[in-house]
């Protein structure tokens, strides 16, 4: 396996042509100094941008037209000189200069939509033209001119439902119907694999352990296939740039389970890619760091150079704050395996999305609730885990049914939600519950009341439900409370007020979810309407009905705040375990429909933010661990912490949290 560093810099170097002095300011101790001050220790520089120009000498692409010498060369080798290493950048989906002069390797939609003309903006090309020849020869000169690269770096890798001549060719060469989205997809899917075999090949010519990356946002859950062609994976994942601070650790909870090293990829800009100018504040790098460590990975963070070739001063004052506390807690950090004893059995995987809400506001409550969790598809291991979460909208084949009753024939337990469990391509459910189904309810919204220690503090009366719920009844099990109909869904025929209806005075007869021994079900699609809403009391209304199903196999308690965040990790090798508690306080900047002249945005929109990081002091925390330990401590500080021990949980108190904690327990 590749093995990472932990303090990269992800440098972007896309260049109009129309720009002059390229790289005129580049100063090779400066460059050095700057890195060092910032604790770099791998830096990814730029062979040819998304504007087609490649920054060193070729003969297969063209050199920047204002660039005088060989910039990457330059770069690489004051890099390795202060032992940083230099993955090298190739564009791939995206190439301005080529897709000027060879219109026909561009993609085309199957309404034959392709680039706009007067719209300022990067071409898509097809990978199913002579661009991807055109491409194999750039990466193997690449990597013949710069054999000592620590990597090469292939971006923007997709490929859309193109129909462009090589594609409607290729369609019914291939016995597929050009006009049908299924078989459009299969070819798209088809061009993409012998993208990857290809590309790799050509990275891999001359050095067939040359790290592979090939970037196309983050890792499609379940998409496990293509993975034989990445040497390891970068999460990209930027809070500010539409990500939001709970996207990385939901990526990262199902890329640790997939046999590579990973690092997680923020950026320094206040917004997203291609910002000049643009700089967060200290400490949202510093949380944003914390939680690629928190989440088992390494940490990259994103810059752009500016054409004069000058590492701006500002960028790299601000990495050194977030890399030099990175660089002290690396020893706690690597060859780490996940102690989560609860997985989610992502909704995406099963049902071939991108991403899932589902999925999400699984994710979010589980960590607002501190609970551990990892994230799998339906072809990992589930008996690693003591509980699965099936969330909302899985519906089983016989390969899936078949796998998750043997998982609860060892004992496992279930978590599931609404249409969760139900067999594909039915409307009853494939596995034996708890309760009896009348199919889906004919109203939406419909109301919960809670059943006593279920009920929110705040909300022992019937609280709205915003999505439809099933129709269960509890059999041999504890109910989770009742269902309230409204007295009709809103129509033109009759709606009250400027909402939905209120609930009728009795209750339906149907219950809200079951609890038994090894099932907690929710009847509606609690997850989705969490992701969707957001509502503190449908978080407390779950989380109290999950706390009671996990019982006294929860691993951690603590009285921290729901916005901080909890891991527990092993390091197998060193013999202890590690707790990561983690706590930023994020607050949304800005707004929308504010016009933004020449910007892809065109208008602006909120934007999650971190300023201030406040202490907590006394974090009590408990862990069940499972195995006796010889030593609490603080790290890196080494402060040792006086701990009880009783039932195999560790009780200990943390006299403040900072941003960042990490808690070693040594093992006996």
């Amino acid at each position: 396996m590749h093995h990472l560093r932990f303090r990269q810099v992800h440098l972007d170097f896309h260049t109009s042509p129309d720009i002059p002095g390229i790289g005129e300011k580049f100063d090779r101790k400066e460059w050095q100094e700057r890195l060092k001050k910032a604790h770099v220790d791998s830096i990814t520089c730029f062979s040819a941008c998304h504007h087609g120009w490649s920054y060193h000498p070729t003969k297969v692409g063209a050199m920047h037209p204002h660039l005088k010498f060989n910039l990457l060369r330059e770069q690489m080798d004051a890099a390795k000189e202060i032992d940083v290493k230099v993955p090298v950048y190739v564009t791939a989906g995206l190439n301005y200069r080529i897709s000027q002069l060879h219109p026909e390797w561009n993609e085309y939609s199957h309404e034959g939509k392709g680039p706009e003309p007067l719209t300022g903006g990067f071409i898509k090309l097809c990978f199913n033209t002579p661009y991807l020849d055109y491409l194999c020869s750039l990466i193997e000169e690449t990597v013949e001119l710069f054999p000592d690269a620590n990597g090469i770096f292939l971006d923007i890798i997709n490929q859309g439902q193109c129909c462009c001549n090589h594609c409607m060719k290729g369609m019914l060469e291939s016995g597929l119907d050009p006009e049908k989205e299924a078989d459009r997809i299969a070819f798209a899917r088809k061009v993409l694999e012998n993208y990857y075999v290809r590309t790799t090949a050509a990275a891999r010519k001359f050095n067939p352990d040359m790290p592979v990356f090939h970037n196309s946002g983050h890792v499609t859950v379940g998409d496990t296939e293509i993975l034989k062609h990445f040497s390891h994976l970068e999460l990209e994942s930027l809070p500010t740039g539409g990500w939001g601070y709970d996207h990385y650790p939901m990526s990262a909870a199902y890329c640790r389970n997939l046999g590579l090293d990973f690092l997680g990829m923020t950026g320094k800009f206040h917004t997203t890619w291609g910002e000049f100018g643009g700089i967060k504040h200290p400490n949202a790098l510093r949380y944003e760091c914390a939680a690629m460590l928190a989440n088992g990975s390494k940490c990259s963070v994103g810059d752009q150079l500016h054409p004069d070739g000058e590492l701006d001063e500002s960028t790299y004052e601000l990495i050194g704050k977030a890399y030099a506390e990175v660089e002290q807690k690396e020893a706690w950090c690597d060859n780490v395996e996940s102690l989560a004893e609860i997985a989610i059995l992502a909704s995406s995987a099963v049902n071939c999305k991108r991403e899932s809400p589902s999925d999400v506001g699984a994710g979010r409550l589980l960590l607002e609730a501190h609970i551990p969790f990892d994230v799998i598809d339906s072809g990992m291991e589930f008996g690693r885990y003591k509980f699965l979460l099936l969330p909302d909208d899985i519906r089983l084949d016989d390969a899936l049914k078949a796998k998750l009753e043997l998982f609860a024939a060892q004992g496992g337990k279930l978590i599931l939600s609404a249409g969760s469990g139900l067999a594909a391509g039915s409307d009853a459910f494939a596995l034996s519950l708890p309760f009896t189904d009348a199919g889906w309810s004919p109203y939406s919204p419909d109301y919960i009341e809670a059943a006593p220690g279920f009920a929110p503090e705040f909300a022992k009366t019937p609280f709205v439900m915003y999505l439809p719920s099933r129709r269960i009844k509890v059999r041999d099990a504890e109910s989770l409370g009742k269902v309230f109909d409204p007295y009709f869904n809103r129509s033109f025929r009759h709606f009250c007020s400027h909402q939905h209806a209120p609930y009728r005075t009795e209750p339906s007869g149907f219950d809200a979810g079951a609890m038994s021994g090894n099932v907690l079900y929710f009847a509606h699609p609690v997850f989705t309407i969490y992701r969707a809403f957001g509502m503190v009391y449908l978080q407390e209304f779950v989380l109290k009905a999950i706390r009671r199903f996990i019982g006294a196999e929860r691993q951690v308690e603590s009285n921290l705040p729901t916005t901080a965040r909890v891991t527990l990790f092993e390091q197998p090798a060193e013999q202890r375990a590690v707790l990561h508690l983690l706590y930023a306080n994020t607050v949304n900047r800005g707004g929308p429909g504010i016009a933004i002249p020449n910007s892809p945005f065109r208008e602006s929109r909120p934007i999650e933010v971190v300023e201030e990081l406040l202490p907590l002091r006394d974090v009590g925390v408990s862990v069940k661990l499972g195995r006796p330990v010889r030593s609490v401590r603080l790290v890196p500080q080494g402060t040792e912490l006086p701990y009880r021990e009783k039932e195999g949980r560790i009780s200990f108190t943390v006299p403040e949290l900072l941003c960042h904690q990490m808690v070693e327990f040594a093992y006996r």
